[in-house]
């Protein structure tokens, strides 16, 4: 049986606009995530305190975490890379600290200078700092496969979830980094993960390069997972690994459950209107889907009928 209830993660002010080319001002991402507070979503990541010679675009990590207005019942989330960007964020209160490792060596030392193996070296402090002022959460990048080195051993991912658990932390996202999963992977790494560790909030992170995004949710959503991170417009990427495209996106994701009877929360209209301003805020069209065909439930007239006389 599948969930009847599902929490939806909102990634674009941070996945998203870190590949942006033209730096969005910083009013315009306050006003844009406390746009999407109203919308039902469960949880905002909201910006990286990453460095801003790697990421110039979210540069302005720690004046946008001063400047949103805080809804109650929405998490603010931030990803860190470092105890150094750890520190930062935890000055601005947040409610999730991200911390991100990589389950291949070559995407590791291309997004953070380390391998999973050091990356594990160095979460234990962060978790530490965190852990007594907000939420932890490890998502592990490239689970379900690698641009550098191809399939990741289904063995070595699951040994790498143990040992970030080991730490205390219980919450953990596996992120389709560049879209090479498949539904059937999907739903067998989903399954064995809930049956090893049932205590853990398992969240799913899709990218839909290969046009599998939304497939590959419904795959996870057959295993059982109700925590969900999606892009608004589908915006996103990742900049350190080679063909990755956006996040599946919010809206499509929202519209999907919701044509399901699956619950979301989330108002579909005050969604897609969040959407509509996208293109003007990026400065180019945006992949989403239903914000251009509107809802499976919007009806058109009927054609006239014209007859040869």
């Amino acid at each position: 049986m599948l969930p009847q209830r599902v929490f939806i993660h909102e990634v674009a002010p941070r996945d998203g606009f870190q590949m942006e080319a033209r730096f969005i001002p910083t009013d315009r991402k306050i006003a844009f995530i406390n746009l999407l507070a109203r919308t039902g979503l469960t949880k905002i990541e909201a910006t990286s305190f990453s460095s801003a010679k790697a990421i110039p675009a979210l540069a302005d990590a720690r004046e946008v975490m001063e400047g949103v207005s805080r809804v109650p019942g929405v998490e603010y989330a931030v990803l860190v890379p470092n105890v150094r960007g750890c520190e930062r964020a935890l000055a601005q209160h947040v409610d999730e600290i991200n911390l991100v490792m990589s389950a291949s060596d070559s995407h590791g030392r291309a997004n953070l200078r380390m391998t999973p193996e050091e990356s594990l070296v160095h979460l234990p402090e962060m978790v530490a700092l965190a852990s007594s002022h907000a939420a932890v959460n490890v998502s592990i990048s490239t689970a379900f496969g690698c641009p550098f080195e191809g399939p990741v051993p289904e063995r070595r991912l699951f040994d790498l979830i143990g040992r970030v658990l080991e730490l205390g932390v219980v919450r953990i996202t596996l992120c389709d980094t560049t879209g090479m999963a498949n539904p059937l992977q999907v739903e067998r790494i989903f399954l064995t993960a809930q049956a090893n560790w049932p205590a853990v909030r398992f969240t799913a992170h899709f990218h839909n390069t290969r046009g599998m995004g939304l497939a590959n949710a419904f795959a996870a959503l057959r295993a059982g997972i109700v925590h969900f991170d999606a892009s608004l417009g589908g915006l996103g990427g990742c900049p350190f690994a080679p063909g990755a495209s956006g996040n599946i996106c919010t809206e499509d994701l929202v519209h999907m459950f919701g044509a399901m009877a699956i619950e979301t929360g989330v108002d579909l209209p005050s969604l897609l209107g969040a959407a509509a301003n996208l293109p003007e805020l990026v400065g180019h069209d945006v992949p989403g889907q239903v914000l251009k065909a509107g809802a499976s439930t919007r009806r058109y007239p009927a054609p006239l009928q014209l007859r040869c006389g």
